[in-house]
């Protein structure tokens, strides 16, 4: 999961300032979720999906598709 959220922040060419800031949080707060460091709470994983447009079974592993489970492409 957590190398995902990596990945999916670096193709959106964000840095990791960007992307805490975007979540409304310490940017400490987010390095530690991206190394595995900190569980990334559900709320949390929900904004991620949303900002990056791509399902939670994604974030999470189960998927490798990027696409939202209620877009049909």
């Amino acid at each position: 999961m957590y190398q995902r959220v990596r990945d999916l922040r670096e193709d959106a060419e964000l840095t990791q300032k960007q992307a805490a800031e975007m979540l409304h949080m310490h940017r400490t707060t987010y390095v530690r979720y991206e190394r595995g460091e900190r569980e990334i709470p559900f709320n949390v994983a929900i904004l991620i999906a949303k900002q990056h447009n791509v399902s939670l079974d994604y974030i999470a592993g189960l998927t490798n598709k990027k696409i939202p489970i209620g877009n049909k492409k």
